[in-house]
C-alpha cells in the first residue's frame, strides 16, 4: 500500500489538492468557530436553551437534548431521537453555540418534517457501511492484478460513499438555512450577532463540500491509475 501511494503521480497530482482544500476547510471551520465563540449573545441564550426553543418553535416536544463530550462532537441521533450537544456548545451562550446548536435542531425538525434528502441519507448509510470496508480493498486489489471485475466493483462500492456525501450537501445546507431562520423567527440572536451565526455554519458547510471533492478526487484516481495500466 506505501508503494501505491508514493509513486502513484494521480496521488500527487489529483489527491494532494484535493487534500490539502479539506486541510484548508477544517483550519477555517475551527478559527472561524473559536472567533464567535468567544462573542457572548446579547440575550445570553446557551447552546441547549437555543437548541429548545427551535424545536418548541417547531412544535417539537420528543427530542432530548443532551451533552457529550469532545469538541465540535454535535449531533443529531435520529435513532435516539436525541440531539447532543458538545461542552464547548451546551452550556456556553456565545453567537457559535447558539449557532451549531441551532443547526443540530435544524436537522431535527428535517426528520419530523420528512424532508426527502435526509430520509435518502439515512437509507444509504447500511450501504455506505459495506462499501466503506470493501471498496479500497477490492479496486487495490483489482488495480495490482488489473481484474476489471474486482476494480468494477470496487468502484461502484466506493461510488455510494460519493453519493451519500453528494446527499449530505443538501442535508447541511438546508439544516443551517432551517437554523438561521428559527434564530431569526424566535429572535435568539440579534442582526449583527445573526451574520456570526451564518459564518460559523457557512464554514461547516464548506467542510462536506471539501469532503465530497476528496472523495471525487480518489474516485478519479483510481480511473485514471487503471486506464493507465490498461494502456501499458
Amino acid at each position: 500500500m506505501p508503494f501505491f501511494y508514493y509513486y502513484d503521480p494521480y496521488y500527487w497530482m489529483i489527491l494532494v489538492p484535493a487534500m490539502l482544500i479539506a486541510l484548508l476547510a477544517q483550519l477555517n471551520v475551527s478559527s472561524t468557530f473559536n472567533r464567535y465563540s468567544r462573542m457572548a449573545s446579547r440575550r445570553g441564550f446557551t447552546g441547549a436553551q437555543a437548541a429548545e426553543a427551535v424545536l418548541r418553535a417547531h412544535g417539537i416536544q420528543n427530542v432530548r437534548i443532551e451533552r457529550v463530550s469532545g469538541r465540535l462532537t454535535d449531533h443529531y441521533d435520529p435513532r435516539s431521537n436525541v440531539i447532543r450537544l458538545s461542552d464547548a456548545v451546551y452550556g456556553s451562550n456565545s453567537i457559535a453555540s447558539v449557532g451549531v446548536a441551532a443547526h443540530e435542531a435544524g436537522h431535527a425538525v428535517q426528520y419530523a418534517v420528512g424532508y426527502g434528502p435526509i430520509k435518502l441519507r439515512s437509507a444509504l448509510v447500511p450501504i455506505c457501511n459495506i462499501g466503506s470496508q470493501l471498496s479500497l480493498i477490492l479496486i487495490v486489489i483489482g488495480l495490482l492484478l488489473y481484474s476489471q471485475p474486482l476494480f468494477g466493483v470496487g468502484v461502484l462500492l466506493f461510488a455510494t460513499a460519493v453519493v451519500f456525501q453528494l446527499v449530505t450537501l443538501p442535508v447541511e445546507f438546508n439544516a443551517s438555512r432551517r437554523a438561521i431562520a428559527s434564530l431569526e423567527g424566535t429572535h435568539l440572536l440579534e442582526d449583527d450577532e445573526l451574520r456570526g451565526a451564518r459564518k460559523v455554519l457557512g464554514a461547516a458547510a464548506m467542510t462536506y463540500v471539501a469532503a465530497l471533492l476528496v472523495s471525487l478526487a480518489q474516485l478519479l484516481r483510481f480511473l485514471l491509475a487503471f486506464a493507465g495500466r490498461r494502456r501499458d
